[in-house]
């Protein structure tokens, strides 16, 4: 059989242009404060833990949360936050000790897909509470029955954890997007 093979003629590479001359080569962006490994996103995660643990502790503390779904759907939400900030912070924890960059793919993408769901969970929780909480208040006046403080301060804490975990899901999504 007489098979043609195929012929490989070198090519030269194109001569650098001006502007590749003066920027030089292309470098990964440095860590930004707040991403997974910084100090920065210690802080944050450290935030939303004491944040989600304080609504899960008032709310558990009271005696009649149970009786309304969206309060214990806050107590789920928070714990589940609280659990997942913990472990990130503890890992946060260990890469800024031994000076390690949490930068990989498999690492980042975990970390947005987390705080992705843990932020809708406890978005959505804090804002069914916040439901219950000015029903139970304003529209059937019984907060000398029920635990109206307590709820409300739970409820905002839940807030202020859901303010803390955004920004490390929007710079860990900007991260995974950038890559």
């Amino acid at each position: 059989m007489n098979l043609s093979r195929p012929a490989v003629h070198p090519v030269e590479a194109p001569p650098l242009t001006e502007a590749a001359i003066q920027n030089g080569p292309r470098l990964r962006m440095k860590d930004v404060q707040g991403m997974p490994g910084t100090r920065g996103g210690l802080i944050l995660r450290l935030c939303q833990f004491v944040f989600s643990f304080i609504s899960l502790c008032v709310m558990a503390s009271t005696s009649d949360f149970h009786e309304a779904t969206a309060f214990c759907y806050l107590v789920l939400a928070v714990g589940f936050q609280s659990l997942w900030s913990l472990s990130l912070a503890v890992l946060d924890i260990y890469a800024i000790s031994v000076k390690r960059s949490l930068r990989s793919n498999i690492v980042i993408r975990l970390f947005t897909i987390g705080d992705g769901i843990t932020s809708t969970l406890t978005f959505a929780a804090a804002c069914a509470s916040a439901g219950i909480t000015v029903l139970i208040g304003n529209d059937l006046n019984r907060c000398a029955v029920n635990h109206c403080t307590r709820f409300e301060t739970a409820t905002a804490m839940a807030f202020i954890s859901w303010f803390a975990i955004s920004p490390s899901f929007l710079l860990n999504f900007w991260s995974l997007a950038s890559q």
